[in-house]
This record gives structure tokens, sequence and C-alpha cells, in this order.
């Protein structure tokens, strides 16, 4: 076997069929959670910052005035530290989709740092292993335990390490940046995540209370639950373009809510792409940025997979949709159980048992149902009973279209034993020009 042929062995969509819809999972952890240890189940760090942080929105909310300009510096700081995310710790860091200038490095890991998400480090190897161990047990938020879970439930219970999969993360235990931030990153969190957004709003324009409730603890809900769609609702809403083995989708409603992450399908497929939307109306903010900074020299290396596997994807997906879609069409009896017939039988069963069969490459048909429908008269059809219509059907007399090739399907009944007769072109066409001559003496 060839190079070309095991690959594609190895690549055909139907080889591939996506998991069952409700997969089932194997327990959360490595003993039962009773009402006496539940507690030992629960990470209580993250849960209180994800519990405590809305319930602390919600007060300032309905005890805070707010002033337009923080609100404008709140939209401002919530895209900052979104793209941090998007742009940095997933993009450039996660996956390495393009390489960054030392400040542009440093901005973006800022950023992040201000939506309070974890440490680089910690944030990239769960994004590895989701990308490695997608839709299993080993998947960090797998999608096959439910929205809540996918969201934000993972978040909210402790898990053995041991049950997170492997994930290579060499790269970034060797970067300084990246050790320092994770380092002091409760430290940095706190001071990126509330205190800095709040000491603008106060410096700034005196709004010390509505910098705290609205730029800091309002927007940091914002910038969580905008992520964890990726995790959630990039895995339920949408279409496998590209796909269909594992969960993600693609989306624009997705894109809207997460600045470009929605298009997950072709992010799943093509992780290094520094792209989610390759569509230039597609929405993708992040994209956007990643190329602007290139323009201007902070970015390099962007990386994009060649078109032409992307549009591998795309056609090999249509391809496995329209064959489902033709798999409900009825095409008649399929030619391999169709009976055997040899020439004699053919004859002796259209002249004794008076079958209203006729013959086509070597498919016999049964037409008497058909005949009065035959849009070229009854008399053409009646004069080809009990004969070889090859040539006839195919140009002789009349060439006949794509509907009524697929309309002929359901009127098999046999297959010709040794086939149809093969002719030359000359005997076709004399074949051709007797079955004509014969029709037309018979009418006249």
């Amino acid at each position: 076997m060839s190079t070309e042929t095991m690959v594609y062995a190895y690549t055909k969509s139907e080889d591939r069929k996506p998991p069952l819809p409700k997969t089932k999972m194997p327990s959360l952890f490595d003993e039962p959670v009773t009402m006496k240890n539940w507690y030992k189940f629960v990470n209580w760090p993250q849960s209180i910052l994800l519990v405590g942080t809305p319930l602390i929105g919600l007060y300032g909310l309905l005890t805070t005035e707010l002033q337009t300009k923080t609100l404008i510096w709140s939209i401002i700081y919530y895209y900052f530290t979104g793209l941090g995310i998007t742009a940095g710790y997933h993009r450039f860091y996660a996956h390495r989709a393009y390489s960054a200038s030392a400040p542009l490095k440093l901005l973006l890991t800022i950023a992040g740092t201000g939506a309070v998400e974890g440490s680089v480090y910690w944030w990239s190897r769960g994004h590895r292993a989701h990308h490695r161990w997608t839709d299993t047990d080993k998947d960090p938020y797998s999608a096959h335990r439910g929205f809540f879970f996918s969201h934000f439930g993972w978040m909210l219970v402790s898990r053995p390490k041991n049950r997170i999969g492997y994930a290579d993360v060499a790269d970034l235990k060797a970067d300084p940046l990246v050790k320092l931030q994770h380092a002091y990153y409760p430290w940095l969190a706190l001071f990126f995540g509330f205190i800095f957004p709040t000491l603008v709003a106060g410096f700034g324009w005196g709004d010390y209370r509505g910098g705290y409730f609205y730029a800091a603890v309002l927007r940091l809900c914002f910038v969580h639950h905008a992520t964890f769609c990726v995790n959630s609702l990039a895995h339920y809403i949408g279409e496998t373009s590209f796909d269909d083995h594992h969960t993600p989708r693609d989306h624009w409603i997705t894109a809207l809510v997460t600045m470009g992450e929605g298009y997950h399908n072709f992010h799943h497929e093509f992780p290094q792409d520094y792209r989610n939307a390759i569509v230039w109306n597609q929405y993708d903010p992040t994209k956007w940025l990643i190329a602007l900074c290139s323009m201007v020299g902070l970015a390099y290396d962007l990386k994009t997979f060649p078109a032409n596997e992307v549009n591998k994807g795309i056609i090999q997906m249509k391809e496995k949709k329209l064959l489902a879609e033709k798999r409900q069409l009825k095409f008649g009896t399929a030619i391999q159980d169709l009976p055997v017939y040899t020439w004699e039988e053919y004859q002796s069963l259209v002249l004794n048992d008076n079958k209203k069969w006729i013959l086509i490459e070597g498919i016999l048909y049964d037409v008497e149902d058909f005949m009065h429908e035959h849009p070229g008269g009854v008399k053409y059809i009646s004069t080809a009973i009990g004969k070889d219509m090859t040539t006839a059907f195919n140009g002789g007399i009349y060439n006949h279209s794509n509907g009524a090739r697929n309309l002929l399907t359901t009127f098999r009944c046999g297959v010709l034993k040794n086939g149809m007769q093969v002719m030359t072109e000359g005997e076709a066409t004399a074949a051709a020009y007797d079955d004509s001559l014969e029709f037309k003496n018979k009418n006249q």
C-alpha cells in the first residue's frame, strides 16, 4: 500500500465516527462524595472568587451610581483584559500561534493577569491538556460532563492532579516572565484585577467606589464568563465545519461573546493558526489585534495553516453531510442485491411471462408501471421491451437527462449475466440507426 493510500485510509471521514452525544464519563473523583467529606472536593479559593464576585458586583450595581467616565473605563479595561486572555494567554502562550516582541509580551501578560483566570503557566497547561484530551476524562473541562461543568463548574472542584491529561509545558517552564508571574501571581492578580482599575477611576475622576464595583468586580465577572463560553457555548451551538469527531463548533454568536473565539471547530482543527475566523466578515477582534501588532512590528511569525488543507476539511464535511442526505433517498435495490439472469432467461420472461423489462448497461428494469407515464410516449417503451437499449438510451435515439437516469434506478429488477454487449463506435452508430429506422417503420 502506498503512503498516499495509507494516509487516505486513516483520514477517511467515514472511519472517523463522532463519539456518542451523551458519552458516559467516569466519576469526577477517585472516591465517593458524601455529606461528611464533600468539603474536601471543593476548590475553595476559586469557588470563593467565582461565587463571591457576582454577589459583590450585584450589591454594587444596586447601591452605586454608574458614572459615564466609569462606564467607558470599565469597557476599555474589559477589552484590555479580555484580549489579554484571547491574544495573550490563549493564542500566544498556549498555542504559540505567533511570536511577540518583549514589550507586547509584557503587555499581554499584564492584561491577562488583570482577567484573574490563573497564571499563564496554569492556564496554558490546562488548555493544552484540553486540546490533547478533548472530550475525554482527562480533558479538564470536558463538554461531555455537561454545560455547567464545562462553563465553570470544573473550577469549583478540586480533582486529583493525575486525572488531568499530560501536556508538554517545557517552554513555559523555561520562560523567565512566565516563571515570575506564576511565582507572584496572587499579588499581581489582586493589583491588576482589583486595585489598578479602582485607582484609575479614583485618581482620574474621583470615583473610587464606582471604579471598584464596575471597572474591577463587574468587569471581571463579564470577562470570566465571556472566556468560559469558549469551553461551554463553543462546544454546544454551531456547525462542525471542519471535523465532527469532537464537540467544538463554529458560531457567530459565540464569537461575539468571546472576542472572536467562537469559530472553535476551526481552532481545534488548526490550533496553531493565529486566526479563529478565516472569512473576512467573521468577527474576530483578537485576530485583528494580532495582525495590527504585526504591521507595527510588535508581533511576527504569524502562523496560518495552508489554505489547501483547510479547504480539505471543509469539502470533506460537506461531502459527509451530502452522503448522509443521500442515504435518506431511495435509489432502488442495490445492484449487488439484484438477482442475476442470463440473456435466455431475460427473453423467456419477456415472451412467456409477459414481463415489461428492458436492458440498459447490463441492468434489467421493469417499466410496466411507467410505460404510460413516459414523456416520449408509450410506443418508445413498448418497442424496447426485451431488448438492449443501452445505445438508444445514451443518445442513439435520445440522450436521457440526469432526472431520467435517477428515476430509472427505482425500476431495477435484475442484472444480466456477463453484463452488456460492448460495441465499437461504428457498431453503436449502426445499432442506433437500426433502432430508429425500425421504430419509424412500425409507426408509418
